[in-house]
């Protein structure tokens, strides 16, 4: 008698190679110490009144996972980003996205930045492509004036990426955008309030260092 495949069969081959990544394949959590928490931008750059913004994401929730449409690995989309409109004097919001699970040059890796938002946005739209009027992009790890940069976990542990936000009470000149601590210097003192969204990045099952 020949052989063949019952329809079920067939089913339940087609439901496994469909199926989303499981808990099983998904990379351990983070590290109970994160490596470069001292070192992000928000306890570096105190709000003048200890003021919070509150930050969110409408591409997951706090401390959940960051879709792979949102990372380096697959499409590099932003996610988007909302948050809670800063105290009066406000006159413009900047963004510094870090990766607090990894360092380069003895500081975490900084993903993406924009600044000069104006005072009257409290949220940039999910796959934005460019920044709003009046606004521009800051450095990244890559140099000066960079679109975003998703995660690019490597294999191992999931990373924990903040995506820092900051009322502060005056706009950035030009020559403050061209690294990081030229931006942080210029950003110092003049920070109203801040908040942050954190997810976790993962590198997607099977990939290779």
């Amino acid at each position: 008698m020949k052989g063949y495949i019952s329809g079920a069969a067939i089913a339940a081959l087609l439901a496994v190679a469909i199926a989303p990544v499981t808990n099983a394949q998904q990379a351990p959590p983070p590290p109970a110490t994160e490596v470069g928490a001292a070192l992000l931008a928000i306890p570096n750059l105190p709000a003048k009144s200890g003021a919070r913004l509150t930050v969110s994401t409408p591409a997951f929730a706090q401390g959940d996972d960051i879709p792979f449409e949102n990372t380096s690995y697959r499409g590099n989309v932003f996610p988007g980003l909302k948050w809670s409109a800063g105290p009066a004097g406000t006159k413009s919001y900047a963004v510094i996205m870090q990766d607090g699970d990894a360092m380069s040059r003895g500081a975490p890796i900084l993903h993406w930045t924009m600044v000069n938002i104006p005072s009257t946005m409290t949220q940039l739209d999910a796959a934005m492509s460019e920044p709003p009027a009046g606004a521009q992009y800051g450095p990244n790890i890559r140099g000066p004036a960079h679109a975003y940069m998703g995660p690019h976990t490597p294999p191992g542990p999931k990373h924990r990426y903040h995506l820092q936000v900051f009322a502060l009470d005056t706009s950035l000149p030009a020559e403050s955008l061209a690294t990081y601590a030229d931006l942080t210097a210029a950003m110092k003192d003049h920070v109203l309030a801040s908040g942050e969204v954190i997810g976790l990045g993962q590198a997607p099952p099977a990939t290779t260092p």
